[in-house]
């Protein structure tokens, strides 16, 4: 039940600071209709890792596993964000705009990032307070 309310705990804070960041991108580049999608893709981020950190609660070495979760998760962000401005800069001249299609790739990868280190923060410090200490705390009788 601990793994359950702590996923749950993490997935609200994690999709508010997710929100935050793209809600700050959108400010800050004066967006428009465009960053509907940022805030779809969010979501759906925050759900994802959501999971992926409740799976990495259920392992042996939990700790480990949190933090090669959380690894995975952000290398991946890391390579989706250069492939797309790879993709933004392929683009012929005449049809690209380049600040306008930046600004939605940051919105895509920043929140993402964002969410996968609250995640990664908030489980990992709740993995490692459940873990049986040394001496009398960790013994049953």
């Amino acid at each position: 039940m601990r793994r359950f309310f702590t996923s749950l705990f993490a997935f609200v804070l994690s999709g508010l600071a997710g929100g935050l960041v793209a809600q700050g991108l959108a400010v800050a580049t004066d967006a428009d209709v465009e960053y509907i999608l940022v805030f779809m893709i969010s979501a759906l981020v925050t759900i994802l890792v959501t999971v992926a950190f409740f799976i990495a609660q259920f392992m042996s070495d939990a700790q480990r596993a949190i933090g090669l979760t959380a690894l995975c998760a952000i290398a991946l962000f890391v390579l989706v964000g250069l492939g797309l401005i790879a993709w933004t800069f392929s683009q012929p001249p005449g049809r690209s705009q380049w600040s306008s299609d930046l600004r939605v790739v940051a919105g895509l990868v920043l929140p993402g990032i964002a969410t996968v280190l609250v995640q990664w923060l908030f489980v990992g410090w709740r993995a490692r307070r459940s873990q049986a200490g040394f001496g009398r705390s960790g013994a049953s009788a």
